[in-house]
């Protein structure tokens, strides 16, 4: 029997949110745990050679001390020698600021989480392990694995055992010589397309209902100032009319959504990849061959061995685990989907935080995005801090 763990926080999640949570907890002093595996989504369920989005000021540290153009500095490199981060380069920068900042991260994974009562803490979550731990605060830093859209009325359509969500599919070895379909029209979408013509597929079908976006660079100047914004007015987004809202998330839509990487652009353009704007999948059927006959909208019909849904994340907070599997859930306001949260991240539950992508219903779409981790613990480490 491992002896019970006491803390004043536990963070449930190791990956930028988390990391950037207990860097900031360890400098207010807040007696705390992190469990997890440090970045274990963009390990397990990125593609090794796969480049981001993120730009060199979207670093983890809170206090602006560990940044990604220190850690560049160490190395005797410029931002430029850099672009576009690679995912290695940005594993690299997280082990290095967990490393600089202190922060020991216990390897385990949280199996349920619990209200308790009769006792002088609140929570306490049990490991896959078995061991406790309790805690008078939780912060549940989840990543996006949780959230993995499937549209039912696609997955319907399509023959089970024959398709994938890009986060499940990262080692393209066994679709050397293979016809693919990707249905999707995201940076997602191209990057997966590229690295499969890479892998040398015999073939990659883009499927999208809108037109293709362009091959431009995002803007994300403006985003920084709006997040950082938040810690001194954390109900900005919230205070919004819904049209302001919506053109809010119109705005980021426009530069995250209806345009892809220009240096995605000669990884795409060959005989091998085939974009089919505004089409849909209106059937899809297995021939005796194993081949997938591929019927979309257009009238078009493909043969292909694989399918990939490039479909993006849905945040659906009965989808973690740890809190079906307790009685958090049961006691947890929710709308939509997405826990109710207040100005500091707070669930309904006191003592409660959730962060991340469940965070974007009540602070807007920027907590999709690792731009969005510093301003997080502050919100958070301040409502916490004595």
């Amino acid at each position: 029997m491992y002896p019970v763990l006491k803390v004043n926080l536990l963070i449930i999640g190791a990956g930028p949110f988390g990391l950037s949570m207990a860097a900031y907890a360890k400098h207010l002093g807040i007696d705390h745990a992190i469990v997890g595996k440090p970045m274990e989504f963009w390990r397990r369920h990125m593609p090794q050679d796969m480049y981001l989005r993120s730009t060199v000021d979207w670093h983890f540290d809170p206090l602006g001390v560990y940044t990604i153009e220190k850690f560049l500095e160490t190395q005797d490199l410029k931002p430029a020698d850099v672009d576009p981060l690679s995912l290695s380069f940005y594993l690299s920068y997280a082990q290095w600021f967990q490393t600089q900042s202190q922060i020991e991260v216990v390897p385990l994974f949280v199996r349920r989480l619990d209200l308790i009562s009769g006792d002088d803490h609140r929570f306490q979550a049990t490991t896959d392990d078995g061991q406790t731990i309790k805690a008078n605060h939780v912060v549940i830093a989840p990543g996006f694995k949780y959230f993995s859209h499937l549209p039912a009325e696609l997955v319907a359509r399509l023959p089970p055992g024959r398709f994938s969500h890009t986060c499940d599919l990262i080692d393209f070895s066994d679709l050397e010589n293979k016809r693919c379909l990707i249905i999707g029209g995201r940076q997602s979408a191209f990057e997966w397309a590229a690295l499969l013509h890479e892998a040398r597929a015999a073939a990659v079908h883009i499927s999208h209902r809108h037109e293709s976006p362009a091959f431009k660079a995002a803007d994300w100047s403006w985003v920084n100032e709006l997040v950082e914004g938040m810690v001194e007015n954390p109900n900005w987004f919230r205070r919004l009319s819904q049209e302001e809202k919506d053109d809010v998330v119109r705005r980021l839509w426009v530069e995250g959504r209806l345009k892809v990487e220009p240096w995605l652009e000669a990884r795409i353009m060959n005989d091998t990849v085939k974009l089919w704007p505004r089409t849909e999948v209106s059937d899809c059927q297995v021939e005796p061959s194993g081949e997938i006959e591929v019927k979309l909208s257009s009238g078009a019909t493909l043969l292909v061995d694989h399918i990939i849904l490039a479909t993006g994340y849905k945040v659906m907070i009965d989808r973690v685990p740890f809190l079906t599997a307790g009685n958090i859930l049961e006691k947890l306001a929710v709308q939509n989907g997405f826990p109710v949260l207040d100005d500091h991240f707070q669930t309904s539950l006191p003592g409660l935080f959730i962060t991340s992508m469940p965070a974007t219903q009540d602070f807007g779409p920027f907590f999709a995005f690792t731009v969005s981790v510093r301003t997080s613990a502050k919100l958070i480490g301040h409502a916490i801090a004595p």
